[in-house]
């Protein structure tokens, strides 16, 4: 029950938001459109856990911020190499176990580096992820972990260190 309300004030809120109409007709119309597809969306059975993840909400609120700096320190990065004359490329395949739980951490934790320019999550099976890394920075940037560590944090489990967990990079 609690996943069909906050679905229902998300869905609301960035009807309100993308409408930008406050008039009380249009608000009520809207209001019903949402019950509607609340409803409609519990007699299917697809609001769970994994649908519309509540507990990830408070947690995702200090991710997200933190993702996009990543996504422009990252787009610098990829633009520094680009533009530079002899275009210092360094692409490497690297294999990483991720250290999260659930099957929505490792796929929040795929997203985020496909997400990150110069990366690109390539394969996601039980965990291991086989990621195609464009420069130096982006492979170093991703052995460290840091991320992970994150994405672990977010899912609400500590995350454990990064050498033990098997992420060590290799190249083909």
């Amino acid at each position: 029950m609690l996943h069909a309300l906050s679905l229902g004030l998300v869905l609301f809120v960035l009807w309100v938001l993308l409408s930008g109409f406050f008039v009380p007709l249009l608000l009520s119309l809207g209001a019903a459109s949402v019950v509607l597809v609340v409803l409609i969306a519990h007699r299917m059975d697809v609001i769970d856990h994994e649908g519309h993840p509540v507990n990830l909400t408070w947690r995702a609120l200090f991710y997200g911020p933190w993702l996009i700096k990543e996504i422009l320190v990252a787009n610098l990065d990829v633009a520094r190499t680009i533009l530079k004359r002899d275009m210092p490329l360094k692409a490497q395949v690297l294999d990483i176990k991720g250290s999260q739980k659930s099957e929505l951490g490792h796929v929040i934790y795929g997203n985020s580096i496909t997400l990150t320019p110069g990366t690109i999550t390539i394969l996601l099976e039980k965990g291991a992820l086989k990621i195609h890394a464009l420069t130096e920075m982006a492979a170093t940037g991703l052995l460290g972990g840091d991320m992970d560590r994150r994405v672990t944090a977010m899912e609400g489990v500590v995350a454990t260190d990064p050498k033990k967990d098997g992420k060590e990079g290799k190249t083909p």
